[in-house]
């Protein structure tokens, strides 16, 4: 029972010793407290017009604009979100039929 009792606890303070030791490198981690690093997005007004940046890459209107052109020529299809939503309407459709049945018959026996 004493060895038992010893074993846990020198395992309890393992754990305690290594919860710090893990504390204590991620404060010492690279660009934890560096004042250098930058936010991941940053906007800077210059002469009236604002400029944005994320993670350090300049992102121009002209940029989004062409992005999202893309996309609208692209129309992507997208099976599984097509697939989910006749399941669902299945689905749906079945249970009501079902509520409807049950219904029915309660109310002929009442």
């Amino acid at each position: 029972m004493a060895k038992a009792i010893l074993i846990a606890s020198a395992m309890f303070i393992s754990v305690l010793f290594g919860m710090q030791q893990a504390n204590e490198g991620i404060h010492k981690m690279k660009g934890y407290d560096d004042q250098g690093l930058k936010g991941a997005l940053t906007l800077q007004e210059d002469g009236g017009e604002i400029e944005a940046s994320i993670l350090g890459n300049e992102v121009s209107s002209h940029d989004l604009e062409k992005k999202k052109e893309e996309l609208e020529e692209l129309k992507a299809y997208n099976f599984f979100s097509s697939l989910g939503k006749k399941i669902a309407e299945i689905v749906s459709g079945t249970t009501e039929n079902m509520i409807d049945y049950f219904v029915s018959l309660i109310q002929d026996h009442v």
